[in-house]
């Protein structure tokens, strides 16, 4: 499995993560927050088949350049079912607060402990855990099989997502944290939006377990 963490930058910098099936060259692209001119390229250059679009959350340097890529390479955007609450409300995700305005209207809603499969390639598969905290649609996309999962801005390296915005609930961010990341497998290595990657072992210290 290829996973390449591209950093974007549009109002902030963001990592966008292509996750691909080696040898079949067909994969997805998570949150992809801006430059998808870039981000375009990089597919176009490696002869990948991105198939989907995967958010972890609404907030708009996660979603900058989903509208464009969805209409260059006509394929699905997945997000938890209450992205709506933030895919199409530029309060909520953020966008408002540094403009310009950001909405997604194309997405399909799933839920927590959903499937996403290929229909080309069975190697590439993720499930859907919702951990609400840093907003109300957050997930993580975490693959069994590989050990790693794509953790949004749920939890980075040494730290915790923001909680102080729309949505925003520490309480029941620590809970999700630890009932449904640090349980994972210790060597799960966790992808997130803003750092490098980490993994659960090196992790649970900050939360006594």
């Amino acid at each position: 499995m290829i996973i390449r963490q591209i950093p974007v930058t549009g109002m902030i910098t963001t990592n966008a993560y292509f996750y691909v099936d080696e040898p079949t060259k067909h994969g997805f692209l998570i949150d992809p927050g801006a430059e998808a001119d870039k981000l375009l390229k990089i597919i176009a250059d490696n002869d990948w088949t991105i198939e989907k679009i995967l958010l972890t959350h609404g907030h708009f340097d996660h979603i900058g350049a989903v509208n464009a890529v969805q209409k260059a390479l006509n394929i699905p955007c997945i997000a938890h079912q209450n992205g709506k609450d933030y895919l199409l409300n530029p309060q909520y995700n953020l966008s408002a607060w540094f403009g310009p305005d950001i909405t997604v209207e194309k997405f399909e809603p799933l839920a927590d402990g959903d499937e996403i499969t290929s229909p080309t390639t069975p190697n590439l598969h993720l499930k859907m855990i919702a951990t609400a905290g840093h907003t109300q649609d957050a997930v993580i996309y975490y693959d069994a099989a590989n050990h790693l999962a794509f953790v949004g801005d749920t939890i980075f390296k040494n730290s915790r997502g923001r909680t102080d915005i729309p949505g925003g609930d520490d309480v029941q961010l620590v809970q999700n944290i630890k009932a449904k990341i640090l349980t994972l497998p210790d060597d799960t290595v966790l992808y997130s939006g803003h750092t490098e990657p980490t993994t659960v072992r090196a992790e649970k210290h900050l939360y006594d377990m």
